[in-house]
């Protein structure tokens, strides 16, 4: 293939051409190469086999994976701590733990240690698996490293293990009563890596634990992170603040967007959205929006005078709220970021308050400015509409969704059709059900039987 091109290949020009096919999903080209590779006498090294094996496993094609590998052992070819984090990835993309948990095994016995990467990636499948026992364990085993007694102190209790002396006791107690497999996976989980735990490891085993609703125990993580002297990143604070203020924990949570700020660190939008959903939801609108303001400076590298936000921040304190999101907006579009979350964050915290005059003119605003409104806010404002009665705003609001091609959740539009009829506006019902009905709603299984009653009732 490559000789009618005149190139002399050699083994670098042979791994890139596999590569290339490799990571556009020309399998067949990738072995055919590899394939006229040895046929001209170069013999592939571990990398070559590595970047085939990693595109395999990508795709999930294990069966192909597990046979390019049991040729790397046949051909005498190294296995590397690459090919075994590899091929571990790919097994527990799929689920399947056992097999990836017997590949690091296997490791050991070729005297081929685990690096950080290795451990982050079965771990995490362990979490995603919920074996959170053993993925606690391979954490310690990580972190230990050389000292298996304070391994031990670690994952059976204080006062068990002290020094090798009580280890061999524990073991010959565990054989003595029968427990001769418990002893030996015991002693097999001590291993020689010397590998330190990194941030991701961290932020895997803190997620993990978020997942099983273990705050404390995440916490108790997230403190030891910053003793060992790692940094926490982003994805660190974004899950620790989510999950807390989920849990309604907003002190803990403020403490921890407090410790990014006093580290000089900048709290990404993701983690400002989830506390000013937090303060809305406890009716703390003001302190929501002046989180954001006091955002916006670091967000685009402004000044913290800047004569914008100043005045956007006067007319929030004199309730002119719709021009005040008007210039902020405004400053979105100067700077590329124009974003409808916290904006439509806002509007949800004012339905919350039951001031929907105020939300309404925020819907106005974004609407004015070609921002999309989220389905979730267009059937909280509507349904706060019906209940004040305010039935032509309502209209607008499910007019402006059919527009978009959203659906209006079902409670909510039912309640919008009984309160035109109840109104005595059953043709505006009607015309509007029949809008519905143009743009896709399933109207039979839409309407609930009361509603059918009000709207084709004689």
């Amino acid at each position: 293939m490559l000789e009618q091109s005149d190139i002399l290949p050699d083994i670098v020009l042979y791994t890139i051409m596999i590569r290339g096919c490799s990571e556009a999903g020309r399998f067949e080209d990738a072995f055919s190469f590899l394939n006229e590779m040895k046929e001209k006498g170069f013999v592939p090294d571990t990398f070559c086999y590595n970047t085939l094996l990693k595109a395999l496993c990508d795709v999930g094609n294990l069966d192909g994976a597990r046979s390019l590998r049991s040729e790397m052992l046949l051909n005498n070819v190294v296995l590397d701590s690459t090919t075994h984090t590899i091929m571990i990835f790919g097994l527990c993309n799929k689920g399947l733990l056992d097999e990836a948990i017997q590949v690091f095994d296997e490791m050991e016995k070729v005297d081929c240690h685990p690096t950080v990467m290795t451990y982050n990636t079965l771990i995490h499948g362990l979490y995603r698996a919920r074996r959170l026992e053993e993925a606690r364990m391979l954490f310690y085993k990580m972190e230990m490293g050389n000292n298996p007694s304070l391994f031990l102190r670690l994952t059976l209790g204080a006062n068990q293990v002290r020094d090798s002396e009580n280890l061999q006791k524990l073991v010959d107690n565990m054989c003595q009563s029968g427990q001769v497999m418990k002893a030996y996976k015991l002693l097999q989980g001590i291993i020689n890596s010397g590998v330190v735990p990194d941030v991701v490891t961290y932020n895997t085993l803190i997620k993990g634990l978020c997942k099983v609703r273990n705050l404390d125990g995440a916490l108790r993580l997230f403190k030891e992170l910053q003793l060992k002297g790692l940094s926490p990143d982003e994805i660190t604070y974004g899950t620790l603040i989510d999950r807390l203020l989920k849990a309604h924990r907003e002190s803990d949570a403020m403490m921890l967007f407090h410790n990014i700020l006093q580290s000089g660190g900048t709290p990404s939008s993701s983690i400002y959205n989830s506390m000013m959903r937090s303060l809305c939801r406890m009716k703390k609108l003001s302190q929501a929006i002046d989180l954001w303001l006091d955002h916006l400076p670091r967000k685009y590298n402004l000044s913290a005078e800047d004569e914008v936000i100043a005045n956007a921040r006067k007319q929030f304190e004199h309730a002119s709220l719709d021009e005040a999101v008007r210039e902020l907006i405004k400053v979105d579009q100067q700077y590329g970021s124009v974003n409808s979350t916290p904006y439509t964050i806002w509007l949800i915290g004012l339905c919350q308050a039951r001031r929907i005059d105020d939300a309404l003119k925020i819907f106005r605003t974004l609407e004015e400015f070609g921002i999309d409104v989220t389905p979730a806010c267009c059937a909280l404002l509507t349904k706060y509409l019906c209940w004040e009665r305010n039935l032509n705003a309502a209209v607008d609001i499910m007019l402006y969704t059919l527009s978009k091609r959203f659906i209006m959740s079902r409670h909510v539009g039912n309640r919008l059709l009984r309160s035109l009829c109840i109104r005595h506006r059953r043709k505006d019902a009607q015309a509007l059900a029949w809008r519905m009905h143009l743009v896709g709603y399933d109207m039979d299984a839409y309407l609930r039987e009361p509603t059918k009653d009000l709207l084709y009732s004689q």
